[in-house]
């Protein structure tokens, strides 16, 4: 179980490592491309890791099937909105932050939008590892969301490193600022693991609240 949740840290790990082997900026046109790949990766392991077993599982649990998936949903889209309005980031190719005002150097900020955003991936691969250790759902399933999750990490932590090279950061920085922004990840899914007694009566509205907030970020950060 432990190597299932380290998967996606090193997925950023070899795409942040990208920096010692790229000799200049990834163009605009192969980042959007690598950043619509993610996207496709996300919205499925985000609909058959995560809407359907909660689906499945509320149905189980003798609920209205789609109540628990649509609520969950929902909060997850809030939660990420509220931390993308109360923290100051920058995301990569803007020149104007959000959230706050801040004194903090742009490369802080860059590194701030992508650790804002891995969270809830964190969170959401804590959860189908919380539901595997539960018998509530197969190892596949779980499986097949930390892989999707490490092979979009990849493409975002070379563009992150890249980011922050091409801005006057050393590439020992940038590298070790790309995998800094992935740390939160394994620590998220830890946490949620390690409340898995208070989490399993409610893990239909989980699985959805995590796929809720990964659609967030596919939307507002790669799409």
């Amino acid at each position: 179980m432990m190597f299932g949740l380290l998967i996606p840290l090193i997925g950023t790990v070899l795409g942040s490592g990208m920096v010692f082997f790229l000799k200049k900026d990834l163009g605009v046109l192969t980042q959007k491309a690598l950043l619509g790949f993610a996207s496709g990766v996300m919205i499925a392991a985000g609909v058959w890791s995560l809407i359907m077993p909660s689906i499945e599982m509320a149905e189980e649990q003798g609920t209205i099937p789609w109540l628990p998936a649509a609520v969950g949903f929902l909060l997850g889209i809030a939660f990420l909105l509220a931390l993308d309005t109360l923290i100051p980031h920058l995301h990569v190719n803007d020149e104007k932050p959000e959230g706050p005002a801040s004194n903090l150097k742009k490369s802080t900020m860059l590194v701030l939008a992508v650790t804002l955003h891995n969270i809830p991936e964190g969170m959401a691969v804590g959860v189908v590892f919380a539901a595997f250790s539960a018998q509530s759902l197969g190892f596949a399933a779980a499986a097949a969301l930390s892989l999707g999750i490490a092979i979009q990490n990849f493409p975002e932590g070379a563009i992150i490193s890249m980011s922050l090279a091409g801005n006057g950061e050393s590439k020992n920085k940038s590298f070790a600022f790309g995998v800094l922004s992935g740390i939160v990840e394994p620590v998220a899914a830890v946490i949620t693991i390690l409340l898995k007694n208070l989490i399993v009566p409610v893990l239909p509205y989980l699985l959805s609240f995590a796929a809720g907030a990964m659609l967030y970020v596919v939307v507002e950060e790669l799409i």
